[in-house]
């Protein structure tokens, strides 16, 4: 809870994200059990758009370190979710995308088995997804 609270402080600080965004946090989604759970605690069921693009492998090593990331080419991109379908706590990264920003992220996520990689983008407070399956062949979670 310090370290959490700490780095959004010196993000605050840094001018990088506004107090509000700060305290509006999606701690519940991060605990959501459910993919439906962290969908609705993001902010509902987002429409399928094609101006957001996945970046994922099709088939990954090492579950352990996947990398993936999201594209979005809707105007006003304000945040961007990764969540991975079959992980027990789907949503895996927030991404608050500052104005004039370049809307298109990466990471490494943990995935324990094959599943769908879901990226939800936050434009003009309205959401939009895609959806991409990667196969795991050595699973991430002790697998």
């Amino acid at each position: 809870m310090l370290k959490a609270g700490s780095a959004l402080a010196t993000l605050v600080s840094l001018g990088v994200i506004t107090a509000e965004q700060a305290l509006a946090s999606p701690r519940a989604a991060f605990e959501a059990k459910s993919l439906a759970d962290a969908l609705k605690a993001v902010g509902g069921q987002p429409a399928t758009s094609d101006q957001v693009q996945i970046v994922s492998p099709d088939i990954a090593e090492n579950g352990a370190v996947v990398p993936v990331g999201a594209v979005s080419k809707i105007p006003n991109t304000s945040e961007i979710y990764l969540l991975v379908e079959k992980n027990p706590q789907p949503l895996a990264a927030v991404f608050m995308i500052p104005a004039g920003t370049e809307p298109e992220v990466q990471t490494r996520l943990k995935m324990g088995q094959s599943t769908n990689v879901v990226a939800v983008v936050k434009a003009d407070g309205k959401l939009y997804s895609a959806v991409k399956e990667t196969k795991v062949t050595l699973g991430g979670c002790g697998g």
